[in-house]
């Protein structure tokens, strides 16, 4: 036996002992999918273990996240620092070997995988950005950024519709460097893939502008290796790679549906160790293959080093180009206060368009945005005006046509931040931010920054009536551990949201109106607190009003009011909860006094999540129902956002505080 097919063994071997250890895991496509997995690492990727995070480093993204002791196993064979312990501790608490990839948790991991299909769009995104920056900083004979994206998947990624939506997308952009490895072995969880899923795959790649090769026998590591150097020499097309294999090859349970998603247990580990002539002790790997796999990782460490020679010469052929370069890769903010005019804004307008005017003023002095739309950057005003489009024939285009895929969108741009050197910004109307609902969830768990312009935030979008007004989907993205969501008042707050956006370290969501809106005087930088005083009284106040958005006038009418009958009022714009609640309490404390029990919480949204600002005492205005379709003046009188419906709750408020 060769020291190569000993380590596709080891690969497979130590999956599986790992998984009976720990009791759960999926040991079918690691042993299944090894051959295929190993010949990628050994021959072909560019890594370098001693610094994972290298600029010019292939990327390599595990689309069926719960084959991760694959991953792992390739990780420890090839020097990453994932050690034998961290293995025997899969899927434990704190371990570096969670039961699915997580993006900062293991080096070498690129990003965190698990529901099927997010890792293709995630490496669609990969490959966006390298065709990006390549058009930006190489030259002849200095190709700083030059390297690919690989992706491996099983059915599950092609049966989601987020994966279908990716790589019609990465077809037409012709993301020749983009290579997929589809581990073709018709096993699902509920048994064989023909009963719901019997489409003629290479077809369907085929006519979506992908180059398609086959693997007969996934087992053969030269044809594994063959087609993958066929991939590579297609710049012009996106590649896949139909490798047949045998989900659990080897193993008792061969081909069966069983071996997918639990252990194989003690005697069946020992069946499939006799079937590879496997006579190691447990988890421990044969000093060969060690060697074997330890020198390969040392030789494509060289790559890198050759990489820092050719960027100390284009430093100083290029030394400006190079400069911006390092600042791209490093993340370098703008300095805000240097930004002409950037919390001028001279009269009334809806927020997506203060929105639309702050990010082109930001983009002005921070050329690395990319800035993406579903099909709608002319309402969502997210176009980075005269930076162009991403296109096969104009690789520096700085907006891209996504297409109406808010999945995939979402999921592209999680890559494309990930990557480095870019800030990846999204749009879509709000009520749209359901489809793409799982790639904000994983921005939020890899604490990925991406941007999501969110617009036609209410009731306010009027005639398209309720399938287009959104009404559950701000307490569904408030409800995301690590998700920032912004909904400003007026222009100064809209600028605000993109200055959050970019010095917090999670995604944010900037919510915007359709309607135009006035400007507050005593707004801007202020809203960084999440919540604010913005109009104020004499004293302490009679009751609160608490708002965002839109609704931040309805509490002006309701305050004048009020004030003409004597009651002191107090407005507090709350544009962004998360970050209100991240304050002191003195800070909380001066902003909403614990002794003013009096308060009206206002928003033309669900109304789950305002009771803790409202009090036992306190009263609500919001959405209780979906909305119906009239002009937005008529909407909100009919569901009670007027000034005088917010006096009377104000003064009912009032009324319960002394009873």
């Amino acid at each position: 036996m060769t020291v190569k097919q000993k380590s596709v063994n080891a690969i497979r071997i130590i999956s599986s002992e790992a998984i009976d250890k720990a009791k759960s895991g999926h040991p079918g496509i690691c042993i299944g999918a090894a051959p295929v997995a190993y010949e990628l690492f050994a021959d072909h990727l560019n890594f370098s273990y001693k610094n994972p995070k290298w600029h010019n480093r292939d990327r390599f993204v595990l689309s069926a996240g719960h084959g991760s002791m694959l991953l792992y196993s390739l990780l420890h064979l090839f020097g990453y620092d994932v050690s034998m312990e961290d293995i025997k501790n899969f899927r434990q608490f704190g371990s570096k070997t969670p039961g699915h990839p997580e993006y900062g948790t293991t080096d070498g991991v690129e990003v965190s995988t698990g529901p099927l299909g997010q890792g293709i769009a995630n490496a669609v995104g990969f490959a966006v950005a390298e065709a990006h920056l390549a058009a930006l900083f190489n030259k002849p004979f200095y190709n700083v950024v030059d390297h690919y994206t690989y992706a491996l998947c099983g059915e599950g990624c092609l049966e989601e519709g987020i994966g279908y939506e990716a790589c019609s997308f990465a077809g037409t952009q012709k993301l020749g460097k983009l290579i997929l490895l589809y581990d073709c072995n018709k096993i699902s969880i509920e048994g064989n893939t023909d009963d719901a899923f019997a489409e003629d795959i290479a077809t369907r790649f085929s006519s979506q502008g992908w180059q398609v090769i086959k693997v007969r026998n996934a087992n053969n590591l030269a044809s594994v290796s063959s087609a993958i150097t066929k991939a590579k020499n297609d710049k012009e097309r996106p590649s896949i790679i139909i490798c047949n294999s045998v989900i659990g090859y080897g193993s008792p349970l061969a081909g069966s549906a069983d071996s997918h998603g639990a252990p194989l247990g003690a005697e069946k580990t020992a069946k499939t160790k006799d079937f590879f002539e496997w006579t190691e002790e447990p988890f421990t790997i044969p000093e060969d293959v060690k060697e074997y796999c330890l020198n390969i990782a040392e030789e494509k460490c060289q790559k890198e080093a050759e990489w820092n020679r050719l960027f100390a010469q284009y430093k100083k052929a290029f030394p400006e180009l190079a400069a911006q370069y390092e600042e791209f890769m490093s993340g370098v903010k703008p300095d805000f206060k240097n930004i002409d005019n950037l919390f001028s804004f001279a009269k009334a307008d809806a927020t997506r368009s203060t929105g639309g005017t702050a990010l082109n003023k930001i983009a002005s002095v921070m050329p690395n945005f990319m800035s993406g739309s579903a099909d709608l950057a002319p309402s969502t005003k997210t176009e980075l005006k005269g930076k162009g489009y991403f296109t096969p024939e104009n690789r520096k285009g700085c907006n891209i046509h996504f297409g109406i895929r808010e999945h995939a969108m979402s999921a592209i741009c999680n890559g494309i931040q990930l990557h480095g050197g870019l800030q990846a910004v999204c749009s879509t109307f709000f009520s749209f931010a359901d489809y793409m609902k799982g790639g904000m969830r994983m921005s939020a768990i890899m604490g990925a920054p991406v941007i999501y312009v969110l617009t036609h935030d209410s009731i306010g979008v009027g005639e398209d009536g309720a399938t287009h007004q959104p009404i559950e989907q701000l307490i569904t993205l408030r409800s995301i551990p690590g998700m920032n969501v912004f909904r400003p008042c007026d222009g100064k707050e809209s600028v605000a949201a993109y200055v959050s956006a970019l010095t917090e370290n999670n995604p944010t969501c900037i919510v915007l109106s359709r309607q135009n809106l006035p400007q507050y005087e005593k707004s801007g930088l202020k809203a960084l607190c999440g919540g604010y005083v913005l109009d104020d009284c004499n004293g302490t106040p009679d009751v609160i009003l608490i708002a965002t958005g839109s609704e931040v006038e309805v509490c002006s009418g309701a305050k004048k009011l009020l004030e003409e009958e004597g009651v002191k009022v107090r407005i507090v714009s709350m544009p962004c909860i998360e970050l209100f609640e991240k304050q002191s309490a003195a800070y909380k404390e001066s902003v909403l006094p614990k002794a003013v029990k009096a308060r009206v919480c206002v928003e033309a949204a669900s109304h789950y999540s305002w009771y803790k600002y409202a009090g036992d005492n306190g009263e609500i205005v919001a959405m209780y129902t979906f909305g119906e379709s009239a002009p937005a003046k008529v909407l909100f009188e009919h569901f009670g956002f007027t000034a005088q419906n917010v006096a009377d709750k104000a003064k009912k408020s009032i009324a319960n505080c002394k009873n």
